[in-house]
C-alpha cells in the first residue's frame, strides 16, 4: 500500500463517514462470487483505515450493513458478519497501541451472538482512548437511529417543553463524541445516495460519490478525495461572499483574448503593461500589485513559450504567492504553479483530443485548487476554458494554414467561450 501523503495547508475533516459500496459488482465484473469481493473490499478497508488515521482524521464512520441488508441472501450475510469479525479482532490490539476507541453504532439485538460479544469487547477495551474514534454502523439505518432516540427519550420521562436539538442529540448513537456531525461522506461505486446513513448528524456534510467500487479504492483517490474537500467552502447556511471576484466576465474575456492574440495589444503598450491590465481586471489589485504580478506572470509565460518549464514554474510560484497573500486565498501557490505549467504544456504540445480530455482534467485541478471549489463544480468552468483553448489552436495553426476569415471565426468563437468560462466562475465562487 502507497503512504498517503498530502500538501502542507491541506484541510482534512475531523469526521469522515463512508458507505462500503461495489463488492458484489466488483465481483461480477471480475467473474468471481460476491464473497470473494467482499474479500477484497475488507482488504480496501484496511487501507482506508490506515489512511485516514495518517490523515489525521480523528473520527471514521464505517457503515458495513445496514437494517435492510438482512434481505441479502444468507451466505453473504454470514460473510459480511465473519469479515466484521476478523476485522475487530486483526485491528483491536493495534488500535488500544494507538488510541482507537471503538464505537457500534446500531442495533446489536439481530446480530450473531459472537460478533455481539466481541464488539462489546472492543468498545469496553477501548473506552478512555482519545486519539481516534472508529464508528462501526452494524444493522444500522437513520430512521431506526431516530426511532430508537425518540423511545428513549420517552421512556426517560423528559417532558415535550425540555427537548429540544441538542437534547435530542444526546441519545442518538454518536452522544457524547468530540466531532459526531461528519464533514464528510465518502461513497463508492457511483451510487449518489445517502440510504439513510446519520440523516440528523449530516445536515452540513460535504458529499463525495466515488465511481469506483471499494475494492479499487487506492490511496491515489483517497488523495484526491482530501484535496477536493480541502478545496470546498463550506457556509453552513451562512453567506461567503468573495469581495476579489468584481470582475465583468466580458471585460476579462476580451482581455485574456488580446492575451492569445498579441497582434491585438494597443499600439504605444508594452506586453508588460498589457498583462498589468488584465490581472488587474481579474483580482481586483491595485496598479502597483498588478504590475508586479504581471512581471512575474510574463517571465513565466515567455520561458512556457521557449519551453524552459522549470524556470516557469519558479516565476509562476511568485505570481501566485503575491496572488495568494493580497486575495486572501487558500491555495498552494507551488501547487498552482505546477499546474499552470502543464496546461502551457499541453497547449503547446496537445492535439485537440488531448486538449478535450487531459487539458480539460488539468484545468478542473487548477481551478479547484485556486479558487477552493469541488472537482464537481468546476467541471463546467473547465470544460469551457477548454473549448476555448481549442478555438485558439485552431485559429493559429488549424488544419494546415487557416485563412484569414477561417482564424477570425475561431477567434470569435475562442472569445464566446472565454466569456461563458469566465461567467461560469464567477457565478460558481462568490
Amino acid at each position: 500500500m502507497d503512504k498517503l501523503s498530502l500538501p502542507k495547508g491541506t484541510i482534512v475533516p475531523n469526521h469522515i463517514a463512508v458507505i462500503l459500496d461495489g463488492n458484489g459488482r466488483w465481483a461480477r465484473a471480475h467473474g468471481l462470487p460476491t464473497t470473494k469481493g467482499h474479500e477484497a473490499g475488507a482488504v480496501a478497508l484496511e487501507h482506508l483505515l490506515e489512511n485516514c488515521r495518517r490523515a489525521g482524521v480523528h473520527t471514521l464512520t464505517i457503515w458495513g450493513f445496514s437494517t435492510e441488508n438482512w434481505k441479502r441472501p444468507p451466505k453473504e450475510v454470514s460473510k459480511i458478519m465473519d469479515l466484521v469479525g476478523l476485522m475487530i479482532k486483526k485491528h483491536l490490539k493495534d488500535s488500544k497501541k494507538e488510541g482507537v476507541r471503538f464505537i457500534h453504532i446500531g442495533s446489536k439485538e439481530r446480530l450473531p451472538r459472537h460478533l455481539a460479544i466481541l464488539l462489546k469487547r472492543a468498545e469496553e477495551e477501548t473506552k478512555n482512548n482519545k486519539k481516534y474514534i472508529l464508528n462501526l454502523a452494524l444493522d444500522y439505518g437513520g430512521r431506526d437511529e431516530i426511532v430508537r432516540a425518540v423511545k428513549k427519550i420517552i421512556k426517560a420521562g423528559v417532558p415535550a417543553e425540555s427537548v429540544n436539538e441538542e437534547l435530542f442529540a444526546s441519545y442518538l448513537d454518536t452522544a457524547g463524541q468530540p466531532y459526531p456531525y461528519p464533514d464528510l461522506l465518502i461513497r463508492t461505486s457511483g451510487e449518489q445516495r445517502t440510504s439513510g446513513l446519520m440523516p440528523w448528524q449530516m445536515a452540513y456534510s460535504e458529499f463525495y460519490f466515488e465511481e469506483d467500487h471499494l475494492p479499487d479504492m487506492t490511496t491515489t483517490k483517497l488523495r484526491k478525495i482530501l484535496l477536493d474537500y480541502s478545496r470546498r467552502r463550506r457556509r453552513f447556511g451562512g453567506k461567503d461572499r468573495v469581495e476579489h471576484l468584481k470582475f465583468k466576465p466580458e471585460v476579462a474575456a476580451r482581455l485574456e483574448l488580446n492575451w492569445w492574440r498579441l497582434s491585438k495589444i494597443p499600439e504605444g503598450k508594452t506586453f508588460e503593461e498589457y498583462a498589468t491590465e488584465h490581472i488587474r481586471e481579474q483580482w481586483g489589485l491595485s496598479l502597483a500589485l498588478a504590475g508586479r504580478a504581471a512581471k512575474h506572470m510574463v517571465l513565466a509565460f515567455r520561458n512556457g513559450k521557449r519551453e524552459h518549464w522549470r524556470q516557469a514554474d519558479v516565476n509562476l510560484r511568485k505570481f501566485y504567492r503575491l496572488i495568494k497573500d493580497e486575495v486572501k486565498l487558500a491555495f498552494e501557490p507551488s501547487i498552482a504553479a505546477s499546474l499552470q505549467v502543464r496546461i502551457w504544456q499541453k497547449t503547446e504540445n496537445g492535439s485537440k483530443a488531448s486538449l478535450t480530455r487531459e487539458f480539460e482534467d488539468t484545468t478542473r485541478e487548477l481551478v479547484t485548487e485556486v479558487y477552493r471549489i469541488s472537482d464537481y463544480q468546476a467541471t463546467k468552468v473547465a470544460h469551457l476554458r477548454a473549448l476555448a483553448t481549442i478555438e485558439k489552436n485552431l485559429a493559429e495553426h488549424g488544419e494546415g494554414a487557416p485563412s484569414s476569415a477561417e482564424a477570425s471565426e475561431h477567434w470569435d468563437r475562442a472569445e464566446e467561450y472565454l466569456h461563458l468560462y469566465y461567467k461560469a466562475l464567477k457565478d460558481k465562487v462568490a
